[in-house]
């Protein structure tokens, strides 16, 4: 069974607020530990009234120091937001405190709408087009030696190890040209998948960080311990998506019974196009669906998310996926 790990968009739920949102984070990310998932990664988002990991590297922090041994990271840090030696000595603090522990992935969207994208530039000139300068530019400074005038520190020679995040085509050939693992983001921009992956694979060249292609898919799973169970979970996410793409983004809503069928054709449409790659039910259904999904791709690694309302149905959905995955393994060895 390959390694599974946890995508955490810090949710703020209908009710609450980021402090609460943060003690779930943690509260999640050391159940995950005890759980044998391999990673716990946070998302950069901005003006997102229902995100609250905005603050990337400050909620790493918080995080791996509340863990000892799960790998924490970003995934992923929207380098356009920021100067690439601000993140590397963010990421280079992070290392430094937390040894052989933390991972850097890079996205080049601005993880926000265009007015707080331009609310938070860099400067005037930022440019989503110098993507690939920008992370060639990261990648030097956690080298052993730097052709830059400036160092940073710390994170000069710390390798933080960086991914190239995406859902089009254009990441793929990034990190196959630049031979970095490539994480894809089909648990919300599933289109490209397949394509984006064939791409990666055939053009991947090897690198000191890495000598074959890793690929990493994200993946929805809302697991309950019936199938109607864990289908009225998903309702608070297919309500996320509904309110997102009507322009209403808000905070993360409780779930409502019968939610799909008060849908109309588009905004059902829209659901079953962008949550295609998803697990929804019980544990058996969770596990058939998780396997035909790996075995369709070929992934390396499963991203799982899981956006749930309630704290406790959450810890639930990925403690359900956690016994699916050593229960899977278990299999495999015997």
């Amino acid at each position: 069974m390959i390694p599974f790990s946890v995508l955490d968009l810090s949710p703020i739920t209908q009710g609450s607020n980021a402090r609460v949102s943060f003690q779930n984070t943690l509260d999640l990310a050391q159940h995950a530990e005890r759980w044998g998932f391999n990673r716990y990664w946070l998302a950069e988002h901005h003006g997102m009234p229902g995100i609250a990991s905005a603050a990337t590297a400050v909620l790493l922090g918080y995080v791996a120091g509340g863990t000892s041994s799960i790998r924490v990271g970003a995934g992923g840090v929207m380098l356009p937001n920021h100067s690439p030696l601000v993140i590397a000595e963010q990421f280079g603090t992070l290392e430094s405190l937390y040894p052989g522990r933390i991972d850097l992935g890079l996205g080049r969207a601005p993880g926000s709408d265009q007015a707080t994208a331009r609310a938070m530039r860099r400067n005037l000139q930022s440019d989503a087009d110098e993507f690939p300068q920008d992370v060639a530019e990261l990648m030097d400074y956690f080298s052993d030696a730097s052709r830059r005038p400036v160092m940073a520190v710390p994170g000069a020679g710390l390798k933080v190890p960086l991914w190239i995040l995406g859902s089009s085509l254009f990441g793929a050939q990034l990190a196959a040209q630049l031979g970095l693992p490539y994480a894809f983001a089909s648990h919300f921009a599933p289109a490209q998948m397949m394509q984006a992956v064939d791409l990666y694979r055939a053009r991947f060249r090897p690198s000191a960080q890495l000598d074959k292609p890793y690929v990493m898919l994200g993946f929805n799973v809302f697991a309950a311990d019936t199938d109607e169970q864990a289908a009225l979970l998903a309702t608070s996410m297919q309500q996320a998506f509904v309110n997102l793409r009507s322009g209403r983004p808000g905070r993360l809503q409780p779930p409502v019974s019968g939610y799909l069928d008060a849908l109309g054709p588009q905004e059902r449409a829209m659901l079953d196009q962008v949550l295609s790659c998803s697990a929804i039910g019980s544990p058996q259904t969770v596990a058939r669906q998780l396997q035909q999904f790996i075995e369709r791709t070929g992934a390396d690694e499963l991203m799982i998310t899981s956006q749930v309302f309630d704290h406790q149905a959450r810890l639930h959905s990925y403690d359900i996926v956690g016994q699916v995955h050593a229960a899977a393994g278990a299999h495999a060895m015997a």
